[in-house]
């Protein structure tokens, strides 16, 4: 996945080397869904996949070299815009700004967007995205050559370039596992970083050559002409996975279905804090970065090039040899700790360095931190995300890092053009500090044990009289237990585990209750909006999932299950008469029949 500001607005979740890297899965009441391609993968396999793999099939070798060529212009046309706006605008926040205007369109459309990557066709979207981005690059360099470039004008057009990664970024990191197969992918998740990080070293660099000599207008129409090459390179024709024979869900009740699912999913409510957390912090780097090289070290075109350059060498030394190595002696939680203190050195040294050449590699140090947090901070995602609502769990994870990054770059550019970019980089130092003692409890170490294998449904529902159409509801399942005695307590706490299950697979509501005419007799009863919802929800469980609530119906006495009884709602029916003639039963028939029988309030 390309983006916009490649140096300015990486997404903590998919920075260097970590596009889409990682597996889907889930944790028994911590967070669950099925996995990925890439998950199914035996680890074995994974491991020894070779990194150019995935380059033999020419559908994905055609793809990765377009986005290499595209990538880098992007990291021009970066370098670029950023050259421009320092020209035009002196003061910094407007450098700060771009970072926020770029990042801001990941917070307001990715969702809509990942719903769109699950509902339309992926290439017809990413062709149309493709074709917005030409546009607005090319509207750049026209406006550059018609002299009408100012900072709003910059501003509006890196506002629009983020609109068009942030809708076809969903769809882009859907349609990979499309076009290469199960072997395969591991490298091509690989290769998916490579491609960042080659854009990264040599388009800045090649940005800082072609603005002296040819000016910003030329790199702009040069990024827009190869936004049109990506769409030439689209696979023509892609595997497609294994399709649900339910009707799909509407594009409003999509949304519904991420925000229930993040909602009712502990696990993924945890990834998502860290996240955001860092997301804050590391804003700090796209945000002062150029204000430091510019403002501070006054570096020429080619040397701010060279800046972000060198923070790309970093990530890529990171990621290809220092990060394997790490991985596989400490944890997540505590290798994200590491390198966040990395990150902190970083803004402590780069508040105090002047020299360029040391703040060269102190930028470089700043590139490998971000990359080794990043990294396992998306794959944590991947790994607490559902298979069936995949695009819309990575937009919900991008929304939520670029409204962070986004938020945290006017912090810092407003307090930048405040108290100066130093002491700026150590109030990023202070803050970063702060969250590492926040995100403590918050561990990620459990998404290594996550269990991702689909449930294996039976039809052990009652038979019905008839079957409602998908539409029809809303439906209740209800079902009776009679817990062994002395069990309540593990039985409660159980429930609570399925509870949050049927919430987040469909259920929009969910209650136990406890019978007082007998003893140790509970009534479950789910309801779902639909017919469709219920069956959607049987095809999201897993195994899982599964074994919790077949626990759950362990403690129920007798040798049959607890008897399962289903509702549908005849809400409908009844309101259909705006008049309902109803004449009291002459016979007290219950004590609830209130138009026969006398109710005697006990006396004081």
């Amino acid at each position: 996945m390309r983006n916009y500001f490649a140096s300015h607005v990486k997404l903590p979740a998919t920075n260097p080397l970590v596009t889409l890297e990682g597996q889907g899965g889930l944790t028994s009441g911590v967070a669950s869904g099925a996995s990925t391609l890439a998950s199914r993968l035996p680890v074995k396999t994974m491991i020894q996949t070779s990194t150019w793999t995935a380059l033999r099939s020419p559908a994905f070798k055609r793809l990765w070299v377009a986005n290499v060529i595209s990538g880098t212009l992007v990291s021009a046309h970066d370098m670029a815009a950023t050259w421009t706006m320092n020209t035009l605008a002196p003061s910094p926040f407007f450098l700060s700004l771009m970072a926020t205007v770029a990042s801001l369109p990941f917070f307001l459309f990715t969702l809509p967007a990942g719903a769109l990557a699950d509902l339309l066709d992926r290439k017809k979207l990413l062709c149309l995205m493709n074709l917005w981005l030409a546009t607005a690059a090319v509207g750049l360099a026209v406006l550059g050559w018609l002299h009408l470039l100012n900072p709003y004008a910059i501003l509006a057009c890196v506002f629009l370039i983020g609109v068009g990664f942030a809708f076809s970024a969903p769809a882009f990191a859907s349609i990979v596992p499309q076009v290469v197969t199960d072997a395969e992918l591991p490298s091509a998740l690989t290769l998916g970083g490579l491609q960042l990080n080659i854009s990264g070293i040599i388009g800045p660099t090649l940005g800082g050559l072609l603005v002296p000599l040819l000016g910003p207008n030329f790199v702009f129409a040069v990024n827009g002409a190869c936004f049109l090459l990506v769409i030439l390179a689209l696979p023509q024709r892609e595997r497609h996975p294994a399709q649900s024979r339910l009707p799909l869900e509407s594009f409003f009740d999509s949304f519904v279905t991420a925000i229930r699912y993040v909602r009712y999913t502990p696990g993924m409510q945890v990834v998502l804090a860290r996240n955001a957390l860092f997301a804050v912090c590391i804003s700090a780097i796209p945000a002062l970065m150029a204000v430091a090289g510019l403002r501070a070290l006054h570096l020429s075109p080619s040397s701010l090039g060279l800046l972000f350059t060198s923070m790309s060498v970093g990530s890529v030394v990171a990621a290809v040899v220092i990060f394997p190595w790490l991985r596989a002696r400490y944890s997540p939680n505590l290798l994200i700790t590491l390198a966040n203190l990395l990150v902190l050195l970083v803004y402590v040294l780069m508040a105090a360095v002047q020299q360029t050449a040391l703040f060269l590699l102190i930028a470089a140090f700043a590139g490998a931190g971000w990359t080794l947090s990043a990294c396992e901070l998306w794959v944590a995602a991947q790994r607490a995300m559902p298979g069936w609502a995949r695009g819309r769990m990575n937009a919900t994870m991008i929304m939520v890092s670029q409204g962070a990054m986004a938020f945290g770059a006017v912090i810092w550019g407003a307090a930048a053009a405040t108290v100066g970019v130093r002491y700026t980089f150590l109030g990023a130092a202070a803050l970063l500090l702060i969250s590492l003692i926040l995100a403590w409890p918050l561990s990620i170490n459990f998404t290594r044990a996550l269990n991702f294998d689909p449930a294996t449904i039976a039809n052990v529902s009652p038979k019905l009289i008839h079957t409602p159409q998908p539409d029809e509801g809303p439906v209740s399942i209800a079902l009776e237990f009679r817990v062994v005695s002395g069990r309540k307590q593990e039985f409660v706490s159980l429930m609570r585990e399925a509870r949050l299950i049927f919430l987040r697979n469909g259920a929009h509501d969910w209650g136990l209750r406890e019978d007082l005419t007998r003893s140790d007799t509970y009534r479950l009863e789910v309801t779902f909006p639909s017919w469709n919802e219920r069956l959607l929800q049987l095809e999201r469980m897993t195994q899982a999932e599964k074994n919790v609530l077949e626990k759950a119906w362990s403690l129920h006495r007798g040798t049959n299950p607890p008897e399962e009884r289903i509702y549908i709602s005849m809400n409908k029916e009844v309101r259909m008469y705006r008049k309902c003639d109803i004449q009291p039963s002459p016979l007290a028939t219950s004590p609830l029949n209130l138009g026969t029988q006398k109710i005697r309030l006990p006396t004081s």
